[in-house]
């Protein structure tokens, strides 16, 4: 039976190789960053293209050993607002610090992570659809434009995140409105998706 090596482990034939090992970076004292896996300096820049093709990292203080994944991680996303790329609204921005020292802060990085979670399995479950349904066609040569389905879904996280601020009001009419949204957000995508599929059964290619 066939045998591969993976990250230095032996992986048979037929198994399910395992996910890869996180590559460690080193930040220096003069702020560089080193990437032990290629042996090179890299940037903050190259980390996020990491990120985007689904490469996972840690980042190590070099002198003290400390793990500082989640500040490089926060100075990479300043990085990109910097460039013009703002998909964080600053009413979120302003109610995500106002959320530290708040005691109901503690359930935020579970909601957030839930919830881009969620978001993220849609995104690739609409992509998916996009390209079985027209051949391979790219989400981002589409006529429609997603950018409104974008920002009510920015919207409907910011409003959640109010209900995590006391007295804000009634928290029931507000979680029902959330849950409307979210159904109304769901039948627009499915209704997209259907509407490729229709495209596609009748060979008409997209504009």
């Amino acid at each position: 039976m066939a045998a591969d090596s993976v990250d230095g482990r032996t992986i048979t034939e037929g198994q399910t190789p395992p996910p890869a090992q996180p590559v460690v970076v080193k930040k220096y004292a003069n702020r560089r960053l080193y990437n032990t896996e290629s042996s090179s300096y890299v940037t903050l820049e190259d980390l996020a293209a990491m990120i985007r093709a689904g490469r996972d990292f840690v980042v190590y203080d070099a002198k003290s050993g400390d793990d500082i994944t989640r500040s490089v991680l926060t100075q990479i996303i300043v990085e990109e607002e910097s460039k013009g790329k703002n998909l964080l609204p600053e009413s979120f921005l302003r109610q995500m610090i106002g959320m530290y020292g708040n005691k109901m802060g503690q359930l935020v990085p579970g909601y957030l992570e839930f919830a881009m979670t969620g978001f993220a399995k849609q995104h690739e479950q609409w992509r998916r659809g996009m390209e079985t349904a027209v051949g391979g066609f790219k989400p981002f040569e589409m006529p429609f434009d997603l950018t409104e389905l974008g920002q009510r879904n920015m919207a409907m996280m910011e409003r959640a995140m109010s209900l995590f601020t006391p007295f804000q009001g009634n928290k029931t009419n507000e979680v029902d409105t959330l849950r409307a949204e979210n159904e109304t957000l769901k039948a627009e995508l499915a209704k997209l998706r259907g509407g490729w599929e229709v495209a596609a059964m009748h060979g008409i290619s997209p504009a």
